[in-house]
């Protein structure tokens, strides 16, 4: 695995964690530099951290709020 590889991984412990969790991404960030879009791509799914996810959370945490001061009148 490279250094730039390496360093990406270092810099965001969700990656680690899921490195750890699915560790045939070893195999595939070891042949190629071109799988760390790949493998990032599937932890941003895997916790949510797209910006479409972002954007329903905060849809939902305004829905909620407002329920919530609906049920205070």
């Amino acid at each position: 695995m490279s250094i730039d590889v390496q360093m990406v991984i270092n810099s965001d412990v969700r990656y680690i964690s899921y490195l750890r969790d699915n560790s045939y991404w070893y195999k595939y960030l070891n042949r190629s530099d071109e799988a760390l879009k790949g493998f990032m791509d599937e932890v941003k799914d895997k916790y949510e951290m797209k910006t479409s996810d972002k954007i329903n959370r905060l849809f939902d945490n305004i829905n909620m709020f407002g329920a919530f001061l609906e049920a205070l009148k």
